[in-house]
């Protein structure tokens, strides 16, 4: 499942239209729907860090989670650059271990995705039930089916800024749900010349269905299916899902 090697190291300046300040506000929306004023916060699959160093700077402790030593490096030296405490671990996702209990656990980017068995992504809601505290909220997103079939696909993307080029080559297997993506870097070193690696990838698509279930498998509940990091319902041809879940009432 570990990904993101050398890639690691040029991250952020391929994610720059990302928009996490965006993310961020909507999450901490969502808390007040809620009544929750977090203390202590986890996200899974934190990569370099963004969200993690954003609420840290609220005061909040926070908690990061990555299964990739070279996401985690990025991730730890921002948050020393900015004199931020963050608490990172080399977990991986389906297996993570804290030291207690936490107000709310979140995860963005697809990361759940990532997980491409149903029994690992089982496992992995369960633990997130274990380590949210009784009335805690459960925030993650997943890329949807509409984008896998319709947008990525078999095709191919090119992406190229100041600094470095990628090309991002998608094969989508319909009958097994499972998207394989080579993405080809091209980045400039100090010497002006390119250096060149790939990246493979694979995600697998979960529907509405499939999610609701292995939440309920694992002792929580559908609160709310949003079109991306909105309040709106998802419509057919929705990206990226969001969802909020919580501990069903016993």
């Amino acid at each position: 499942m570990e990904a993101y090697g050398d890639f690691a190291q040029v991250y952020d300046l391929f994610m720059q239209d990302v928009p996490y300040r965006k993310w961020a506000k909507h999450i901490e929306t969502v808390w007040k729907k809620y009544n929750i004023t977090p203390r202590i916060i986890a996200e899974l699959g934190c990569g370099t860090g963004e969200l993690t160093n954003y609420f840290a700077k609220k005061g909040i402790e926070t908690i990061g989670i990555d299964n990739s030593a070279q996401m985690l490096a990025v991730a730890k030296e921002k948050s020393l650059v900015e004199g931020l405490d963050v608490l990172y671990l080399l977990q991986d996702m389906r297996d993570f271990e804290l030291y207690g209990t936490v107000d709310s656990i979140y995860s963005t980017c697809d990361s759940i995705n990532y997980i491409l068995e149903e029994e690992e992504l089982l496992q992995t809601f369960k633990w997130v039930n274990n380590y949210l505290d009784p009335g805690g909220i459960f925030i993650f997103d997943i890329n949807s089916q509409y984008k896998y079939e319709e947008i990525l696909a078999d095709n191919t993307f090119a992406y190229n800024i100041e600094g470095g080029s990628y090309i991002w080559e998608n094969y989508y297997d319909k009958e097994e749900g499972i998207n394989e993506y080579l993405v080809t870097f091209f980045v400039e070193d100090s010497d002006g010349r390119y250096s060149k690696f790939e990246e493979l990838h694979y995600e697998r698509m979960y529907t509405l269905d499939d999610i609701a279930n292995l939440l309920e498998k694992a002792g929580m509940g559908v609160e709310g299916v949003y079109d991306g990091y909105t309040f709106e319902k998802p419509r057919l041809d929705s990206d990226r899902l969001v969802f909020i879940a919580k501990e069903k009432e016993k």
